[in-house]
């Protein structure tokens, strides 16, 4: 057993079974033995991301957070806030762009970088400390109260928000709950934890078949909502795999979308090593844009990263993918990585970027310039 596993049987037998939400919160976020509390080096053995294949993914990104500053009316101060910022990879990315290629941007930007790991947030503010030092970024723990003109971005971080398992049993919703007997956990149903789960689906219109299994993401629900709560103007840009209701809860999810990662593979053996590999279910974009309604933020659109990146990155042929003095070699493969990220086969299918504002008027974004 696992430190973690251990903690967890013994926390099972005082008080008994857990929500699978509490199960998967205390696998990824532990303090001292989640997932995400491990060295960084450790997840490149389990996954990688966008952000790990090129920097042409933050360079873009980059190119559409100046284009909603001028869309604001070129406010002095846009605070960009990218949760989740691990150790700060996709925020040098969009910093050494902004400097070097968009300078009245970069000069107005003060970039917030989240990350609720206090280690991986003291490598963030070691990686970012020449912008720091010039007054165009922060590394912090914990979300920004009020931000008054700006964006909340987020890349691969709803996914990995705490879910609740439900099962459509004798025509009502029962919970999945995690027991433990013997250092073995297992699952057992049991009556709902809170009626806010039977609201979720409700609310979406969505009623499950006989024996399917679900999720609720009630987090990422909260989350949104009060992101929209603590944004006063400007956009919530959110990139992550998933679906629209509709398609999230048909025939063919009839067993859920929680899947566990570990040695670049997928499976659904998700009791295997509590807090060392890790544990996703797919987004529903379908709640995040009616929560967020509930936090003042309206759905400017719901596209695929490769149209998203295409719309962006057509404007100038690409340019951003090159840096001076590439050799030709360094140029195809450069091309390469990019198809990686756009191809249907690749990223690009995958990956869905939700954008949703809070100001006056509707917003005209290149990167939704497909829709």
């Amino acid at each position: 057993m696992t430190p973690l596993a251990e903690l967890l049987a013994e926390r099972i037998r005082r008080f008994g079974p857990i929500t699978f939400a509490e199960y998967m919160r205390e696998c990824l976020y532990h303090p001292v033995y989640g997932y995400y509390s491990q060295p960084e080096a450790r997840k490149f053995a389990d996954y990688y991301t966008s952000v790990d294949v090129h920097a042409i993914f933050g360079r873009l990104l980059a190119r559409q957070f100046a284009e909603m500053r001028e869309q604001l009316g070129r406010p002095r101060e846009f605070r960009l806030v990218e949760a989740a910022a691990g150790t700060g990879r996709l925020a040098g990315q969009i910093l050494d762009f902004a400097e070097a290629q968009l300078p009245e941007f970069y000069g107005a930007l003060r970039y917030v970088a989240v990350e609720r790991s206090p280690a991986r947030c003291e490598q963030l503010a070691g990686r970012l400390a020449r912008h720091a030092s010039r007054q165009h970024c922060e590394a912090r723990i914990d979300m920004p109260g009020k931000i008054e003109v700006g964006c909340v971005f987020s890349n691969e971080l709803l996914d990995a928000l705490p879910v609740h398992r439900v099962a459509q049993e004798n025509g009502a919703l029962r919970e999945i709950f995690v027991a433990s007997e013997g250092g073995n956990f297992s699952e057992v149903r049991l009556p709902l934890s809170t009626c806010a789960i039977s609201e979720y689906f409700a609310a979406q219109n969505i009623a499950l078949i006989e024996g399917q299994q679900a999720e609720a993401g009630l987090e990422a629900c909260d989350w949104i909502s009060e992101i929209g709560r603590r944004l006063e103007r400007g956009f919530v840009l959110t990139i992550d795999y998933g679906h629209e209701a509709a398609d999230l809860f048909d025939e063919h999810h009839m067993a859920g979308t929680v899947l566990a990662y570990a040695n670049h593979r997928a499976s659904e053996d998700w009791f295997a090593a509590p807090g060392e590999q890790d544990l996703t279910a797919h987004v529903n974009f379908t709640a995040l844009r009616l929560w967020g309604e509930r936090g003042g933020l309206r759905t400017l659109g719901l596209v695929s990263q490769t149209a998203f990146l295409l719309a962006l990155g057509q404007r100038n042929e690409f340019a951003d993918l090159y840096d001076g003095g590439m050799s030709e070699a360094e140029r195809v493969r450069a091309r390469l990585q990019l198809k990686t990220l756009i191809y249907p086969e690749g990223m690009g299918e995958r990956f869905q970027v939700l954008v949703q504002q809070k100001s006056e008027a509707s917003a005209k974004l290149t990167g939704l310039s497909g829709i």
